[in-house]
């Protein structure tokens, strides 16, 4: 009878007790959803001091920017993918590969989501610079709300509608800096910079279930060297352009390291604590920092027109988080 007692005693829940397992649940989803936001806007400004060295990069040291995307991609896949190793054995790394159906999606998100995002990213530096085209890759979230709305079958709200007009009035504004009779900057940029906006929605969505099941570092990892590799096929490593100077070769390490390995996984970790969409408007950092990096040491003019409309761009990106939110 004693043992009876004492197991009821240990399995009633006394309300002091469920309050607490409540709260201790509801301080971990924060802490969680605080970490997430946290992850992305480090990232973020990473990405975005990585354009600006990559504008350098092209610019001032003659890089190319395919031979840069097949470089840092392939080191940073495989750095992350030897952390993986040593951390949780060779056999959890290449777990994925014994998933025909998982590897198959790993290798589309390589190919289109990071290779794509890399190369179209870097493109519309090139042709342009930092500013813009970081700008005009955060029309992603356009793209986002627009698949979400097909998927669900739904018509698009009031706030859709109006972000999709206000991100094209941006866009309009930032290419031609309000002068109807010419580009602001390359056509070449601008289609580079909608393309990259393009796989940024595609990289956002697509490899949820792939991180729940194998782990950011695992997916980041593969999804790089995969991206590096099919890369290298048109850019080989060792077809190297540019000035052979250290200053280039430091430029290189941070774009690699910290543009590339740190900011790509963080990012896609964040993913596992708060929505597409959140990180989305926290991601606004990126373009932010790249703006205020080119104009005060690169010296890139921006016009009044050109600044008003990344402005309409990254109000654009509130709205469409702000309502993804409230659904």
């Amino acid at each position: 009878m004693e043992y009876i007692e004492a197991n009821n005693s240990i399995g009633e829940q006394t309300p002091q007790g469920t309050a607490s397992i409540v709260q201790s649940e509801t301080s971990r989803r924060k802490f969680n959803h605080l970490k997430g936001l946290s992850m992305v806007l480090i990232g973020a400004v990473l990405w975005g001091v990585s354009g600006t060295a990559a504008q350098l990069l092209f610019q001032r040291f003659n890089f190319n920017s395919g031979w840069l995307v097949t470089v840092r991609m392939s080191i940073a896949g495989l750095l992350l993918l030897l952390s993986v190793s040593i951390k949780s054995g060779p056999a959890y790394t290449i777990a994925i590969w014994k998933n025909k159906r998982d590897a198959m999606k790993l290798i589309l998100f390589a190919i289109i989501g990071l290779l794509g995002v890399q190369y179209s990213y870097f493109a519309a530096i090139q042709y342009g610079n930092a500013a813009t085209g970081t700008i005009l890759q955060y029309m992603g979230p356009i793209f986002i709300t627009v698949y979400v709305a097909l998927r669900r079958r739904q018509l698009p709200s009031l706030v859709q509608l109006a972000s999709v007009f206000l991100a094209l009035f941006g866009a309009f504004l930032l290419v031609t800096d309000g002068d109807l009779h010419s580009f602001a900057i390359s056509p070449l940029a601008v289609f580079w910079g909608l393309i990259s906006a393009v796989t940024v929605a595609f990289y956002s969505l697509y490899p949820n279930g792939l991180l729940q099941k194998y782990g950011a570092a695992t997916i980041s990892g593969w999804g790089m060297l995969i991206g590096g590799i099919g890369m290298g096929f048109i850019h080989p490593p060792w077809h190297f352009t540019g000035h052979n100077t250290f200053s280039s070769w430091m430029l290189t390490g941070f774009v690699v390291l910290f543009g590339t390995l740190i900011a790509f996984y963080i990012y896609i970790a964040s993913l596992k604590y708060i929505s597409a969409s959140e990180a989305s408007v926290l991601a606004c950092g990126e373009p932010l920092s790249a703006t205020l990096i080119a104009v005060s040491c690169l010296h890139v003019h921006i016009g009044f027109f050109a600044l008003l409309g990344g402005l309409c761009i990254l109000i654009t990106v509130t709205l469409m988080a702000w309502k993804g939110s409230t659904e």
